[in-house]
């Protein structure tokens, strides 16, 4: 009997031991569900190329959070100058997903986001990474429009919470895109952005990138994560849900083909200059080619200037060693001062002539280093635009002769 009671006793202290230490140990708490959003492009120049964010789902409170990391204020103070220079500045905003997709929705843009299949300790990790990361001290970033924007900062976020993984299945693979030809793409429906890109990016925009580069374009990334697996060996997108319509369908499948269409207005261009500053040309069509040529010079000549000074003068890393420097010509400006001898009929200064020469012999060596194999510049649509038309000016300055040059008394 009392071997029964002591059993009994046992029991009733092992249930309460027990008890107690289930009361005072720490209840795990349930991982956050984590999502990527894709927004399409928007009507804005500064929204062609998408947008994302990371979404934090917390079970717990019920809330989904959107870190988002591609705000920027217009009224900043020195923000201008910063943008001109290369030095722009964002901020990581943290918000409910629903606040963050009005914006999108009042402009027309689509969202969708993708569920990831992340380890709970991944989950976590990643959480407390994006609220440190959103806190004032730490939400400010140097912004680059290829290598840390809005789509890297997420694409690192979540590399960093899966140890690597991403970027190790991102790295070694390639669509043989360029820079270039991703902004091209995106750029293609305005065209001073498109001109701008395409003249103002030099060789550094030409080389080919890796998945992992090419994730700069939130489309691009959210591809490569419907393609890449988690730590597991899983896929590592779970499931896909739109949450907004996309009622602009901005963006384009392939880059705009400018060759032919620059090729034939450039040998237009040079056709009528050669044609209207003929020797024996009436008044008014001498008038008019010296109008063109002006016009063309000055583009040239003040293009040339911008071009050197994104070179010198700023941190636009990707404007460096622009060959289109050769056909954008500082030199042009110069070549103004023969306008009023071509609009006459008579011979421009021999300088000037010397300095037509100069001229379209750099346009003929820009052509020339297309053919070099260590030259990666995708600068071909500027040559056959600008080259005839440099040619045409510097061949009918030297046969202008109705009237030879004679020095003013």
């Amino acid at each position: 009997m009392l071997s029964r009671v002591r059993g009994a006793c046992a029991a009733v202290l092992f249930f309460v031991l027990t008890s107690l230490a289930l009361a005072q140990s720490p209840v795990a708490e349930p991982a956050p569900q984590i999502g990527i959003v894709t927004m399409t492009p928007g009507s804005e120049y500064w929204a062609r190329f998408g947008h994302n964010a990371i979404v934090v789902d917390d079970p717990s409170s019920g809330v989904r959070l959107s870190y988002n990391y591609g705000y920027f204020d217009f009224d900043q103070p020195g923000f201008l100058a910063r943008f001109l220079r290369g030095q722009m500045r964002y901020r990581l905003v943290l918000m409910r997903l629903e606040d963050d997709l009005r914006g999108y929705a009042s402009d027309g843009r689509g969202a969708s986001v993708q569920w990831l299949d992340l380890r709970p300790e991944q989950a976590h990790a990643l959480s407390d990474f994006l609220a440190w990361n959103a806190l004032p001290e730490n939400a400010e970033y140097r912004y680059d429009y290829f290598t840390d924007n809005c789509s890297t900062r997420v694409r690192d976020a979540l590399d960093r919470a899966l140890d690597g993984a991403l970027s190790r299945q991102m790295s070694g693979r390639s669509h043989g895109l360029t820079y270039r030809v991703e902004s091209l793409r995106l750029g293609a429906d305005v065209p001073w952005l498109l001109l701008g890109m395409h003249a103002g990016l030099g060789p550094a925009a030409d080389r080919p990138l890796s998945i992992w580069d090419e994730a700069f374009v939130p489309q691009r990334l959210a591809d490569a994560l419907d393609r890449a697996t988690n730590s597991d060996g899983q896929p590592l997108v779970r499931a896909r849900q739109n949450l907004l319509p996309d009622r602009l369908a901005l963006e384009r499948a392939t880059a705009s083909n400018l060759r032919w269409p620059f090729a034939l207005t450039g040998l237009g261009a040079a056709l009528f200059l050669a044609w209207s500053l003929r020797e024996r040309a009436g008044r008014l069509q001498r008038l008019g080619g010296a109008l063109l040529a002006g016009g063309l010079l000055a583009l040239c000549g003040l293009g040339g200037m911008c071009l050197i000074a994104l070179w010198a003068l700023t941190e636009h890393v990707a404007a460096y060693g622009n060959e289109n420097l050769l056909l954008f010509n500082p030199l042009c400006l110069l070549l103004l001062g023969a306008l009023p001898a071509l609009a006459r009929g008579t011979t421009p200064h021999p300088w000037l002539r010397h300095l037509g020469m100069i001229v379209a012999t750099c346009a003929v060596f820009a052509l020339f280093l297309r053919f070099l194999p260590f030259r990666i510049q995708n600068n071909g649509d500027f040559i056959v635009l600008l080259g005839p038309i440099h040619v045409a000016l510097a061949w009918r300055m030297s046969r202008q002769a109705r009237t030879p040059w004679q020095p003013r008394n």
